[in-house]
């Protein structure tokens, strides 16, 4: 997960409060979230977000999600009432400029993070209501595939046995975990690289492997944060050409990219801006969405020089 400063605004301490700590990796979240005492108090004051939802099998949703950092003498709100929802066999795309809020949000729907406010639902069960750090973890593994901008290796293992570790850390017998990763990876095209190790390959390889890693254990959905941020331009593309293929199979995606040209990749597209989603694009949206990329493309890259 990449790190970068979040744009934000700064509002006055309120009393009625709770201050929310910052963490310092997502690891290391508390167990509980922030509760916030008083919904009135003006640290939470935000316009209201229209939910994003459709008639489908709703597998992960967001409810006026807040989220506010204690720094210093100020409390600095990061995300501002983010409501949505993710569907079953939806490939939705969270984009937006560096420091909007992205991967604050991200950290929060995986359970890394709790909101300062606000609830997350996943496979109708609430994320942290009676749920503890471990308890997050242990569903994470079951149901969450995850494929980072930097790839995290056993370096000592092989590209084949670092693919089969999630299903041995499921307690599956080794065989067949190596047999099933072998076949992971034929269906990503990269069975000849099985008996390599992960540093040996190229980026492009590398994050083809992290996708069979990620859905080895047929999670419900696939979450890929910036998995294009390391690549060149062809590698990107044959990247999104992947997971676009694994989404017409039925896998359920959520990408985070500051990168607009994947946009045209995905089946709901939602735009992030100051803590808030500004916009939300589905298929019959894509037309009018294209007419804005080239001005927001020239908004985004000017952001990105002020971080």
């Amino acid at each position: 997960m990449s790190t970068r400063k979040t744009k934000s605004e700064t509002v006055p301490r309120q009393p009625a409060v709770r201050r929310a700590r910052t963490t310092k990796a997502a690891a290391d979240a508390p167990a509980e979230p922030v509760v916030v005492e008083s919904p009135s108090a003006p640290v939470m004051s935000a316009a209201p977000t229209s939910p994003v939802s459709t008639s489908g099998d709703e597998i992960i949703r967001a409810d006026e999600v807040f989220k506010a950092f204690d720094i210093g003498t100020q409390m600095v709100l990061v995300l501002k009432g983010v409501t949505f929802s993710v569907e079953r066999g939806d490939f939705m795309v969270l984009f937006g400029a560096s420091g909007c809020g992205k991967s604050t949000l991200l950290h929060i729907l995986l359970g890394l993070e709790p909101p300062t406010k606000g609830t997350i639902t996943f496979l109708n069960e609430d994320m942290y209501a009676g749920r503890s750090e471990d308890d997050r973890a242990q569903f994470r593994k079951h149901h969450i595939g995850m494929v980072y901008q930097q790839s995290n290796w056993v370096k000592s293992l092989t590209v084949l046995e670092n693919v089969a570790f999630p299903m041995m850390l499921l307690g599956e017998d080794k065989t067949k975990s190596l047999e099933k990763a072998y076949d992971t990876l034929k269906v990503m095209k990269m069975e000849n690289w099985a008996h390599y190790h992960p540093m040996e390959l190229s980026g492009g390889q590398q994050q083809r492997v992290a996708v069979a890693r990620a859905i080895i254990t047929d999670p419900e959905v696939l979450v890929a944060d910036e998995p294009t941020g390391n690549l060149d331009y062809e590698a990107g593309q044959n990247l999104m050409y992947l997971l676009n293929d694994l989404n017409h199979m039925g896998k359920t995606i959520i990408m985070v990219t500051h990168d607009l040209e994947y946009i045209r990749y995905s089946k709901t597209a939602l735009n992030m801006k100051d803590g808030r989603i500004e916009g939300v694009y589905r298929d019959q949206d894509k037309e009018a969405l294209e007419s804005k990329l080239t001005y927001k493309k020239a908004d985004f890259s000017v952001l990105e020089h002020k971080q």
